[in-house]
């Protein structure tokens, strides 16, 4: 019987990005910022040496915008997957952002309107990773996202996050997770 071994899942939280406006919806083509751009640039040496055979990517354009160079670099195109998009909190950008997300920490299991509560979001994480497993068995594959949804990919994957961890989280970060195939799917 022949062994697969696991999938190395190189997480990458998007790069600064122009800020969302407080009372209005937040938008998918926010881009990252001058400064943005040029971390996504320096990432390309590190992410290059991990040796990824795909590029995945959030479509939202500050995770794409990310992942792009590093993907030129290798001669690869960035395929974006809509279950690596952020967090579908069902908040609009406000001051009090702070504490809202506070509240949805405590409570995982809380929906704001019309959103997706974090535990769903942790679902469709661990979806998303051992999808990434099957379709990458035995290699490295390299995600542009975002800070919520790595931090819920995280724990998806038996890791410990929490809200100071997502607060800590620099603009980028990179973390690794494996991910094996689902038996029996």
């Amino acid at each position: 019987m022949m062994s697969v071994m696991p999938t190395r899942i190189v997480l990458v939280r998007h790069a600064q990005s122009v800020p969302p406006r407080f009372g209005v919806p937040d938008y998918d083509e926010r881009p990252l910022k001058p400064e943005g751009l040029a971390s996504a640039r320096a990432l390309v040496p590190r992410l290059v040496s991990c040796a990824p055979v795909a590029v995945l990517s959030s479509p939202l354009l500050r995770a794409v915008q990310t992942v792009a160079p590093t993907a030129e670099a290798l001669g690869l195109e960035v395929t974006t997957w809509p279950e690596l998009r952020e967090w579908r909190s069902g908040l609009v950008p406000s001051a009090d952002f702070v504490e809202q997300y506070s509240r949805s920490w405590a409570n995982p299991g809380l929906v704001h309107g019309d959103g997706e509560s974090l535990d769903e979001l942790t679902v469709r994480a661990g979806k998303a990773l051992a999808r990434m497993a099957e379709e990458h068995p035995d290699a490295t594959v390299l995600v542009g996202s975002h800070g919520m949804f790595v931090s819920r990919a995280l724990i998806a994957a038996g890791h410990r996050a929490d809200i100071e961890f997502l607060h800590a989280m620099p603009m980028p970060a990179i973390y690794e997770v494996t991910s094996s195939p689902v038996a029996g799917e």
